[in-house]
C-alpha cells in the first residue's frame, strides 16, 4: 500500500508541476507579445513544446497499469539456431537492452549469461529494477530477427538470423501465486565456473523442478544455498505467472486479432534490416529507419511507446465491445 501511495503522490505531483510551469511559460509568452519581444516568446514557445514532450511521457506512464506492470522484470535472451552469427546477435539484443534501460536510470542485475563460441553470447537473464519496468519491457518478448551482410563470413553474403527474448515479472506481495510443496523438486549440487573455491566445494547450487508444468529453473550465483534457493523460486514463480498471463493473453489476441503483449515466444515481433537501415515491428506494422539509434538503444523507446499506445487503443476496444 506504501508503495501504491508513493506511486500515485509522485503521479500528482508530476501533473502539479507541469501546470505550474505551464503557467510560468503562458506569462513570459503574454508579456512578451505585449512588449513585442520576438526572442523571448520563442523561447517560451519552446518551454511549452518541451512541457509536451514530459505531459506525453507521463501520459504513456499512465498506460501502465496492468496487474505486474508497475514490477521489476527479469529479461531473458537466447540465440537462435545459426551458431556464432546468431550469438553475436543475441549479445547485441542484450547491448540494445542494457543501455536502453540505463537511460531510463534502472538497475541492472546479471543472473545468467553463457558465452558464445567465438563471439557473442548463448543466453543470458537480467534482472531489470525500476518503476513500471516489466510494463515496458513485457512487449519485447517474442522472436527478434536480424537481417546483415555477416561479419563472419569471409564471402560477405546476406545472413538472416534469429534471437528469442522473454520478459516476465518479479512477483511480490500484491500478485498471489502459492506453490504447493508436493508440486516441486529440490535438487542441490556443486555450482560450476566462477567463485573459487567455496564454489567448488560447495553444494550450493539449487535447481527447483515444477512437477506439474515440467518447468526447472536453476541458480548458482550465490554462495549461499538458501539464497539461492529463495532467488530460484523467485523465478520459478515468475515463469509460472508469465505462462499464465501467455494463455490469457494468446486467447485474448486469438479473439480480438491483436498481439500487442501476447508474450507468444514462438512469433517473430521484429526484423532489423541493416542494408535497408531500418526497423520494422509486425504486430503493429511499424517501420522506422533509425537502425543505428534504435539499436544503440537509443530510439528503443519510440518502438515500445508505440507498442504501449496500440495495446491500450486494443484493450480500450476491447471494453468498448464487451459493453455494447
Amino acid at each position: 500500500m506504501m508503495r501504491e501511495r508513493q506511486r500515485l503522490e509522485a503521479a500528482l505531483a508530476g501533473v502539479r508541476q507541469l501546470e505550474a510551469e505551464l503557467a510560468d511559460a503562458r506569462g513570459l509568452i503574454e508579456m512578451a507579445e505585449a512588449e513585442n519581444d520576438a526572442a523571448m516568446v520563442a523561447e517560451g514557445e519552446k518551454s511549452v513544446a518541451a512541457l509536451a514532450r514530459r505531459a506525453e511521457a507521463m501520459r504513456l506512464e499512465s498506460m501502465l497499469s496492468g496487474e505486474a506492470d508497475g514490477n521489476d522484470t527479469y529479461l531473458e535472451i537466447h540465440a537462435g539456431a545459426g551458431g556464432t552469427e546468431s550469438q553475436d546477435w543475441a549479445e547485441m539484443l542484450l547491448r540494445m537492452y542494457t543501455r536502453w534501460a540505463e537511460k531510463k536510470g534502472y538497475k541492472l542485475e546479471w543472473l545468467e549469461e553463457s558465452e558464445g563460441e567465438g563471439a557473442g553470447i548463448k543466453s543470458a537473464t537480467l534482472l531489470v529494477k525500476g518503476p513500471n519496468a516489466y510494463g515496458w519491457l513485457k512487449s519485447e518478448a517474442g522472436v527478434h530477427r536480424l537481417v546483415r551482410i555477416s561479419p563472419f563470413d569471409a564471402n560477405a553474403r546476406r545472413h538472416t538470423s534469429f534471437s528469442s527474448v522473454t520478459v516476465y515479472p518479479v512477483i511480490d506481495q500484491t500478485i498471489e501465486l502459492d506453490i504447493p510443496d508436493k508440486d516441486v523438486r529440490i535438487d542441490v549440487y556443486r555450482s560450476s565456473g566462477a567463485g573459487g573455491q567455496h564454489v567448488n566445494k560447495t553444494e550450493s547450487a539449487v535447481r527447483i523442478t515444477h512437477l506439474p508444468t515440467g518447468l526447472a529453473v536453476a541458480q548458482q550465483t550465490e554462495k549461499s544455498q538458501h539464497k539461492n534457493k529463495a532467488q530460484a523460486m523467485k523465478l520459478l514463480k515468475a515463469r509460472l505467472y508469465d505462462m499464465e498471463r501467455e494463455r490469457v493473453d494468446s486467447a485474448r489476441a486469438s479473439e480480438r486479432k491483436s498481439l500487442v503483449g501476447s508474450g507468444d515466444r514462438s512469433e517473430r515481433i521484429r526484423t532489423y534490416n541493416f542494408p535497408q537501415g531500418r526497423v520494422t515491428d509486425h504486430r503493429i506494422a511499424l517501420t522506422l529507419y533509425k537502425l543505428d539509434r534504435i539499436i544503440s538503444g537509443d530510439d528503443l523507446g519510440e518502438v515500445i511507446d508505440a507498442l504501449v499506445t496500440e495495446d491500450q487503443a486494443s484493450r480500450l476496444a476491447e471494453l468498448e465491445a464487451d459493453g455494447a
